[in-house]
């Protein structure tokens, strides 16, 4: 699309009317889909209608479809479920039913219909759109005016918390039900280590095991049961040695994960009582099962799921705006953290590739891999000739302890000897080093911090004492997990090669930061959990002001120069502006923010949000912008600052980034046995060029050598020079009905779905 006409696309919907509405089981971040497609739609010149009560609403018509306005939708973007409702609806499944729900929107002039629900609620709009030509000319003969409405353009949007749809990264609502699930087993945790229990926890998927799956590989459970994957015969010895073994090498806990639709390999279906019944007959162990139920479907969303469902609805809106009558019904999904628009029917035939009826993606296929490879692995018996440093280097980010976790548990699986290294390069050349044994890190997936601890010195200044450490402790390969000061100092090592045959050894960098400004990769470890501590902050700021009287208030959040942190939970918590290095502001544009929100305190709303990064301007600081608003806004609101500081680095890691840290620390070790492997001649070592940042770019885990990355890094600001996120920003500012230019605007690609031929080898 051309920016002309991206340009125009905000006066094509005048006269158009759009209606939204939610169906079948509710996921969090509905509400802020809901925003969304409101809002766009508004702010594209277009009537937006909620239907309540989903396609009951629909049916019975009525004061079930209400004109919407901005103010309709606000403060429900942190809300759980869904505020216009969702109920089953038999009706609709008749034609009878069809043809009232037609009427109704006829009546409204609604020709755009955005569906978010689950694959059986888009399946039924799709048969409501094919049906829709045939059911107006039934309307005609009772009501010429159907006769303008000859056609029905549908969106759908992916609500499920099982993330069970297929051609789409994730649905809505799975991250944060992710986020119930490892609340609830970390506070199990600590009960089942003080008591020496065995916990069974039974999990949501009848048909999709993927939230049993990443929370089994998030928090590292011994045993795990998904339908995908029935156990081979003798599965209750094997989970029964393996507990057992455990319980001898140290561990005062047991955790087994059982998706609610789990069968044997005979069909038969395997209960979370059976599995707790058979520990207690075997072992004798103290077992309870906790069901976790409807739980993983409550609380307030994620910071995914919330940036996720902004995304979905804008560009669903925009969807809907260009469709003609020949465009096929289609649905926005996520590949790589870019909305994607799918042919709908395409997707729905897919997600029954099994015969359980699941949807088993390459990512549920890649956890399901990796999660094997920790759970079976041991430490190996034959010792290879190589040894392993891992050290943390910068900041501390939530996320480094479950990488550090997986890397040493699968180097000594390898056979080699592993080093931690304490406080980073300087730890490093100090001589700080301690070899790690396999239960040396258990329990860290859900650690925060680092456990390692870490510096921010880089090892320019102690490059000679790093080389005698490595040359002492005969280190083969290095992995550091890190910031920027990571990545540099990795870098500074690689450019002493021709000084030192001692650093000619293979260097990885997982990037863990939680201003995630690493170049190489689109997301560092921590990152999210930090703009979920953040989000959460604002939340309980935004709360504070319900009983206040027109108040705005000035947040800071961390980054460095980076913008990240506070673009994205500025989306998260629905923020009136966002302040940024990257996208420079002047004093007129200061005024212009000003004016919006004395134009919005004006009307029922009484709270302001605006955020500010850190080093967003040399000379607007935090203090100067509160001193501005505080004036320019007197006598219609005041004005608070809070800065968030150091609360965005702490707390336990969120699901994501144990689990992408899990991934991390296996694919580094992979990569850094292949390169010694390979590169060991004659009783050495003769790599040259092996220096590399481990890194997620759209939707493939590549390694980036060192000297590649640094044309494309600002080191003056620390950070990459072109930044995915930054196209983020357009949507922040049209949610916030800021007029901004749709030339910034980046529409979804058009992608269609392939099946994948998945072998699922489901022996342990």
């Amino acid at each position: 699309m051309s920016s002309m006409d991206l340009e125009k696309l905000k006066m094509t919907g005048a006269g158009r009317a759009i209606a939204v509405l939610t169906s079948g089981g509710d996921a969090q971040g509905m509400n802020a889909a809901v925003r969304a497609v409101t809002r766009m739609g508004i702010y594209v010149g277009a009537k937006v209608y909620l239907i309540y009560e989903g396609y009951q609403g629909l049916v019975d018509g009525g004061d079930n479809i209400k004109l919407a306005h901005w103010h309709s939708v606000t403060n429900i973007i942190q809300q759980g479920g869904t505020v216009i409702g969702s109920a089953r609806c038999k009706a609709f499944t008749t034609r009878e039913g069809r043809l009232a729900a037609a009427f109704n929107l006829v009546k409204k002039g609604i020709t755009n219909l955005c569906v978010c629900g689950g694959d059986g609620s888009l399946t039924g709009a799709n048969l409501f759109r094919t049906e829709w030509s045939s059911l107006l000319e039934e309307l005609v003969q009772k009501d010429t005016m159907a006769k303008q409405h000859n056609h029905l353009n549908i969106v759908g949007l992916v609500g499920s918390i099982d993330n069970d749809f297929c051609g789409t990264d994730m649905t809505i609502g799975a991250d944060s039900a992710l986020h119930r699930i490892m609340e609830i087993i970390d506070a199990i945790m600590t009960t089942a280590q003080s008591h020496q229990r065995t916990f069974v926890l039974e999990v949501m998927g009848r048909h999709c095991g993927y939230l049993a799956l990443v929370s089994a590989l998030a928090s590292g459970a011994d045993w795990l049961f998904i339908p995908e994957a029935p156990p081979q015969e003798g599965w209750e010895d094997r989970m029964c040695a393996r507990l057992e073994g455990s319980r001898i090498k140290g561990s005062r806990l047991n955790i087994i994960i059982v998706a609610e639709g789990a069968v044997d390999i005979h069909g038969k279906p395997i209960p979370s009582t059976y599995v707790k019944d058979l520990v207690v007959k075997r072992l004798g162990y103290d077992t309870r099962v906790t069901v976790l139920g409807h739980v993983q479907r409550g609380g307030t969303p994620s910071a995914f799921d919330r940036i996720l469902s902004s995304k979905l609805g804008v560009e669903a809106v925009i969807a809907l705006m260009e469709a003609s009558p020949t465009t096929p019904a289609c649905a926005i999904g996520l590949s790589g953290n870019h909305p994607v628009r799918l042919p709908l029917m395409e997707c729905v035939e897919m997600v029954s590739p099994l015969e359980s009826g699941g949807c088993y993606n390459y990512l549920s296929t890649n956890n399901w891999n990796i999660y094997k490879l920790l759970a079976i692995q041991k430490p190996s018996q034959s010792k290879s000739n190589f040894s392993l440093a891992i050290l943390n280097v910068g900041a501390p980010a939530a996320g480094m302890n479950a990488a550090a976790r997986s890397a040493v548990r699968l180097a000594l699986a390898h056979g080699h000897k592993v080093y931690a290294v304490q406080d980073g390069f300087q730890g490093l050349a100090k001589g700080e080093v301690f070899e790690m044994e396999w239960h040396s890190v258990a329990g860290w997936t859900g650690q925060g911090g680092s456990l390692l601890g870490t510096k921010r010195t880089l090892p320019n200044k102690h490059m000679e004492k790093i080389v005698e450490t490595i040359a002492k402790f005969n280190i083969s390969a290095l992995l550091v997990i890190g910031g920027f000061e990571g990545y540099e100092g990795v870098l500074q090592l690689f450019e002493a090669r021709s000084r030192y045959d001692e650093l000619c050894i293979p260097m990885c960098v997982i990037p863990a930061t939680i201003s995630n400004n690493v170049p190489g990769t689109d997301f560092s470890l921590g990152a999210d959990t930090a703009v979920n501590a953040a989000m959460e902050g604002c939340d309980k700021i935004k709360q504070s002001a319900t009983g206040t009287k027109r108040r705005v208030f000035v947040v800071e959040t961390m980054g460095g120069f980076c913008g990240y942190l506070a673009t994205c939970t500025g989306i998260a918590v629905g923020a009136d502006a966002a302040y940024i290095f990257e996208d420079p502001f002047n004093i007129h544009d200061l005024k212009t923010n000003v004016d919006h929100l004395t134009e919005k305190m004006k009307k029922d709303i009484q709270r302001g949000l605006v955020l500010r990064n850190e080093k967003c301007h040399e000379n607007y600081t935090t203090d100067f912008i509160h001193k501005l608003y505080s004036s320019e806004g007197k006598g219609v609101f005041d004005c608070r600052v809070n800065v968030l500081g150091h609360l965005q680095q702490g707390g336990a890691p969120s699901p994501f980034d144990r689990n992408f840290g899990t991934k991390l620390g296996v694919r580094a070790v992979q990569w850094i046995s292949e390169r010694l492997t390979e590169n060991f001649r004659q009783g050495r070592l003769t790599v040259k060029t092996h220096t590399c940042v481990l890194g997620l770019n759209r939707k493939v885990i590549a390694f980036s050598p060192v000297t590649d990355l640094k044309a494309e890094t600002d080191f003056e600001h620390r950070m990459p020079k072109v930044q995915w996120w930054f196209k983020l920003r357009p949507m922040l500012k049209m949610l916030a009905k800021y007029q901004t230019s749709f030339c910034e605007y980046v529409p979804g690609e058009i992608e269609h779905v392939t099946r994948r031929s998945i072998s699922i080898d489901s022996g342990f």
